[in-house]
């Protein structure tokens, strides 16, 4: 289950504002990555027990996300989203992509966050103490938090605004990610304008269709 140890770190040090990052999409064949800050307010025993039921959001059923993103945003200071499109995931490659995806939800953020808890990736261009460790989602309650808020905004993104502007890939139901329907859809239409062009299963079907 994750806690707030790697958050009391950081507030037993004077700094409060500590946003846990993490991101969601970065493997999917379509679609932008989204990743979320995520700053719980320092020392709130009440909201990190009212958020008790958050973790890693591979963990929860898409149901159980959508249901714990409210309490997030109840009892979170505050929290955010960025995106990076598949035009710039192709363009910058995706880790880069990821990293801008995370500077756009900090810089949304209400509060200017003094340090930064990351599930592996760091941010080397912002000049803040930052803690980044696989499986961070695990461990950390705010990175856990993010990870939910991730993950509901981009399936909504998918479901909501690629599957009518696209339809007929089928992105209501796998979001992007390479399912055998994903596959089949792609063979058959070829490649939408928010498909990963640099990503192998599309670079391939972009090679056939020549």
């Amino acid at each position: 289950m994750p806690t707030v140890e790697v958050e009391q770190g950081f507030w037993a040090q004077g700094l409060r504002y500590v946003a846990g990052l993490d991101e969601a999409g970065r493997g999917a064949w379509a679609g932008p990555v989204f990743a979320a800050a995520v700053v719980l307010p320092a020392g709130d025993e009440a909201a990190r027990q009212a958020l008790a039921e958050v973790r890693d959001s591979k963990k929860l059923t898409p149901r159980r996300r959508e249901l714990l993103l409210p309490l997030i945003a109840v009892h979170a200071l505050t929290f955010a989203a960025g995106r990076a499109s598949a035009a710039e995931v192709d363009a910058l490659g995706i880790v880069p992509a990821t990293r801008l995806a995370m500077r756009r939800a900090l810089e949304a953020l209400e509060v200017r966050p003094q340090a930064l808890i990351l599930d592996a990736i760091t941010l080397p261009s912002l000049e803040l103490p930052q803690r980044a460790f696989p499986r961070a989602d695990a461990r950390s309650l705010s990175v856990a938090a993010a990870s939910i808020v991730a993950k509901v905004l981009r399936d909504r993104w998918m479901a909501e605004r690629a599957d009518r502007l696209y339809p007929g890939y089928g992105f209501a139901r796998h979001k992007g990610y390479g399912t055998a329907q994903h596959r089949e859809a792609l063979a058959r239409l070829g490649p939408s304008p928010i498909h990963r062009r640099t990503f192998r299963p599309v670079a391939e079907r972009m090679r056939e269709g020549d």
